[in-house]
C-alpha cells in the first residue's frame, strides 16, 4: 500500500457519483495515523469496466489500497474480482451497512447512485424556497414576484403567509401580497403570468369572524374597523376588482385548512 519513491501512502477512492462520502470516511481514518503520509485520490463517476482496469493498474503501480462507495452492482463485482486477482486490498465503505439495511427492512437496495447528493440538493432547494417566502411575505419587497413559482394574492387574514411556507417546504418560491382598498398592488404584479398567480377569496362572513379572534387575542377593541363586515365586504369588492383586471384563477378558501388549500394551489400550478 505504499509508494516507496514517494514516501506515500495512497488510496484510491472509487465512486459511481462524486465520490464525497468515502472521501471522507478515508480522510477520517487517515487523521487518526499521526506522521503518517496517506494520500488520497478521487476517482468520481466511475461507470465502466475499463475505468476500473485503469485505477487497478495504478494502484498495483503504486502498491496503493482501493476504497469504494459502488453501488452499481456489475462494476462493484468487476472491481473486487480484478483486485483479489492483482491482490489489491480494498475496502467496501457502503456495501456492509446496505447488506444489513437489507436484511433488516427486508428490501432490496435501489442500486442508484448519486442519492444522497440528490437528496441534499433537495434540501438546499427547500432552504432556499423557505427563505425566499420570507423575504417576498406580505408584499414586502415586489421585486420578488417576478422570480416566484406562484404569487398568492388576497386580503388580510385569507392564510397568504402559511400557505407560502407549506409550498416552500415543497420546494416552491411564494410570494404573497395583501390586497388593500388604500394601496394600489405593485405593478410587478399584473406582469406576472396569469397561471402563476393565484387569489385568495373567503366568505365575508367567516373573515369577520377570524378577524374578530385575531383582535381579541392581540389585546385589541375587536370594534375596530379592521373587523367592520362593511369594511370588509369593501376589500372583498375590491379583491375581486384586482383578480379579474388579472386574469387569475380564485380559490375559496372559506373552511379551508392549509393543508387542502395548499393542494388545490398545487393542482392549478401544475395544470
Amino acid at each position: 500500500m505504499r509508494d516507496d519513491k514517494q514516501g506515500r501512502v495512497i488510496v484510491y477512492v472509487l465512486s459511481d457519483s462524486v465520490g464525497e462520502t468515502a472521501d471522507l470516511v478515508v480522510k477520517a481514518a487517515a487523521s487518526q495515523f499521526q506522521a503518517t503520509n496517506i494520500e488520497v485520490r478521487r476517482v468520481p463517476y466511475v461507470e465502466d469496466k475499463e475505468t476500473v482496469r485503469e485505477v487497478v493498474a495504478l494502484a498495483k503501480e503504486t502498491k496503493a489500497m482501493i476504497a469504494h462507495t459502488l453501488v452499481l452492482s456489475e462494476i462493484k463485482q468487476y472491481l473486487l474480482a480484478l483486485a483479489a486477482k492483482e491482490n489489491i486490498k480494498t475496502v467496501d465503505i457502503i456495501g456492509p451497512m446496505m447488506d444489513t439495511l437489507e436484511e433488516t427492512i427486508k428490501k432490496q437496495p435501489r442500486g442508484e447512485p448519486g442519492l444522497v447528493r440528490k437528496l441534499d440538493e433537495e434540501y438546499f432547494r427547500k432552504i432556499e424556497a423557505i427563505e425566499f417566502a420570507v423575504k417576498y411575505d406580505d408584499g414586502r419587497d415586489p421585486r420578488g414576484l417576478l422570480r416566484a413559482d406562484i404569487v398568492l394574492i388576497g386580503v388580510s387574514r385569507t392564510s397568504k403567509t402559511p400557505l407560502s411556507q407549506y409550498l416552500a417546504h415543497k420546494r416552491l418560491k411564494v410570494a404573497n401580497v395583501p390586497i388593500v382598498p388604500e394601496v394600489d398592488p405593485p405593478e410587478e404584479l399584473y406582469n406576472v403570468p396569469t397561471n402563476k398567480c393565484i387569489g385568495l377569496k373567503i366568505q365575508p362572513e367567516m373573515l369577520y369572524h377570524i378577524r374578530k379572534e385575531r383582535l381579541k387575542a392581540l389585546g385589541l377593541n375587536s370594534d375596530a374597523s379592521y373587523a367592520n363586515i362593511e369594511r370588509i365586504k369593501e376589500e372583498l369588492d375590491y379583491f375581486d376588482t384586482v383578480t379579474e383586471r388579472i386574469g387569475c384563477k380564485v380559490i375559496d378558501v372559506t373552511n379551508r385548512a392549509v393543508e387542502e388549500t395548499a393542494n388545490l394551489i398545487l393542482n392549478a400550478y401544475l395544470d
